[in-house]
């Protein structure tokens, strides 16, 4: 295997040429648990795909017999969770109702798109895909876990069951997107009023099912389009919502007090404005950093102080991509960017693992180094904020999905608009594996 100029010691990449063991031990690096203080010269232990244990040399037991890398020089954070995505090419309801909630974005995505590639590069290993914004309600997303070779998307969900198991969230939408014209609402109160009425067709169907099985009686027939709703209203299902604007924002939170559900707001451009109240609700936020607003007037309100406004407020604030808006390689640049106005670093730093596995509800499995976690972490160059710092190494549940010593990697981090050819097939897919 060729090296490149990372300094990255031969015994690190080593390992990516032979068998791993059961237990293998990466010992000398900088260690970001996020869910714990950073500790120096520490050992993060791997039992095959879960973590056995974190800590600092000094503390903690490399067990007989485990393989042991050394990192020394690197820093080590767990894997970054993009909690907004389209990677992968999906697609939601159409334009013939403004409402498609059994719409699912898994019967789209396009596990071998190269842009899965690029979020490699960047460290992202759980990305969250979504259908667009141009629907008040454009269907069911689906949290991926980016692993080795994939030959369906079943091989990457966290789902167990993609036909009766939840596999990701709701996408929903108000403000400019999702208005248009006949036969979608036009008016952002009509927007308001369609995604009440749908809420309240679904706790009538909740209602009839109740009463059947009160009354050992058949249930209703089923409606995939209605089951999805009650799947969020009995809480199984959280909802992502897109939501720039101040009043839009406080739309959500009516709708979420009045039906007992606990919506991400997606984008927030404006909730800055109105921090507190987003806080006293117990919403999380998750920002879209966008450099150079435009496009649309929503997002003419960007405040890049509104991360640190956030989380002054108690906010539970996450960062994405939104990509193909934003780039899944530079998500850490993101939050590099709110640290520089404002944002404490071990704050922007969760804001990228950890609230963002929150934001999903994944934070049991992924988000932080912790043991009994899936050991999903990322090796970077220096410090996590650091315009010097590069992503070196991308693992997955213990196994390798991007070395940047191999050039057939290196490519996805440094390429230009080829990468984002969707194109990328199954062939080529191995070739780079």
């Amino acid at each position: 295997m060729k090296l490149i100029s990372t300094g990255l010691t031969i015994l690190l990449f080593a390992a990516t040429t032979s068998v791993f063991a059961e237990v293998t031990a990466y010992r000398g690096a900088t260690i970001h648990p996020v869910s714990a203080p950073p500790v120096s010269n520490g050992v993060l232990i791997v039992d095959g795909g879960q973590i056995l244990a974190v800590g600092s040399a000094q503390t903690t037991s490399i067990p007989a017999g485990a393989k042991v890398i050394d990192v020394s020089g690197r820093v080590i954070i767990p894997g970054l969770v993009d909690t907004h995505s389209h990677l992968g090419g999906p697609s939601g309801g159409d334009r013939s109702d403004p409402l498609a909630p059994e719409a699912r974005s898994l019967d789209a995505i396009d596990v071998h798109s190269k842009g899965f590639w690029r979020a490699r590069s960047g460290g992202i290993t759980t990305v969250n895909v979504m259908p667009g914004s141009g629907l008040l309600m454009s269907g069911q997303t689906t949290y991926l876990k980016i692993r080795k070779s994939p030959r369906q998307v079943e091989d990457w969900l966290f789902c167990e069951n993609s036909i009766t198991d939840i596999c990701g969230s709701m996408k929903m939408a108000n403000g400019t997107n999702p208005i248009k014209e006949k036969p979608f609402p036009g008016t952002r109160a009509r927007s308001a009023a369609l995604q009440r009425k749908l809420f309240v067709d679904a706790q009538n169907y909740l209602d009839k099912i109740q009463k059947a099985e009160a009354a050992d009686k058949p249930a209703p027939p089923r409606d995939l389009r209605l089951e999805a709703v009650a799947q969020v209203l009995n809480g199984d299902r959280r909802v992502q919502f897109h939501s720039h604007r101040h009043n839009d924002i406080m739309t959500v939170i009516r709708l979420a007090r009045e039906f007992d559900v606990s919506p991400v707001i997606q984008h927030g451009t404006d909730s800055w404005k109105v921090a507190d109240e987003i806080a006293a609700a117990g919403l999380a936020v998750s920002l879209t950093l966008v450099e150079a607003p435009g496009g649309k007037e929503e997002v003419m309100g960007l405040n890049m102080e509104a991360a640190r406004i956030l989380h002054d407020a108690g906010v539970d604030v996450s960062l994405n991509t939104d990509d193909g808006v934003l780039d899944s390689r530079l998500l850490l640049r993101y939050a590099a960017l709110a640290v520089r106005y404002g944002l404490p670093e071990d704050v922007a730093l969760e804001a990228v693992t950890l609230a963002g596995a929150r934001a999903l509800a994944l934070d049991h499995r992924v988000g932080s180094l912790e043991k009994g976690k899936d050991a999903d972490f990322v090796v970077l160059s220096g410090k996590p904020f650091s315009t010097y710092s590069r992503v070196e190494q991308t693992w997955v549940e213990g196994e390798l999905i991007y070395d940047a010593s191999n050039p057939a990697h290196r490519k996805f981090a440094t390429g230009g608009m080829d990468t984002y050819d969707t194109s990328f097939h199954e062939s080529h897919g191995d070739a780079a594996q």
